[in-house]
């Protein structure tokens, strides 16, 4: 009984954790969806950066992880004109509310 306890305990307490979705997937998500509208794969970046920096990463923020302690900011290369980010590129989290 008391080794079933323990082991429920634990479980509760990761959970947390395991919920988190890691930034490389959420990246790599953003990155799908971005390239699934359009963008060619070379046409920009994303970059993983703390809460802190999100405003001097120098593009738009287009998700969060790692509970909401990173942000992942959009950079578009080449045309300085055309900064748009698809609208559907980042998660369903992000989107402005209705």
């Amino acid at each position: 009984m008391k080794k079933s306890k323990w082991i429920l305990t634990g479980l509760l307490m990761a959970a947390p954790l395991l919920a988190q979705a890691s930034c490389e997937s959420v990246k790599d998500e953003i990155n799908q969806k971005i390239i699934k509208n359009g963008v060619p794969e070379n046409g920009f970046t994303l970059e993983v950066v703390p809460n802190d920096q999100a405003d001097q990463a120098g593009g738009q923020v287009v998700g969060h992880c790692e509970n909401d302690t990173q942000k992942i900011v959009y950079k578009r290369n080449g045309s300085e004109s055309d900064t748009g980010v698809p609208a559907n590129a980042g998660t369903s989290q992000d989107s402005p509310a209705q």
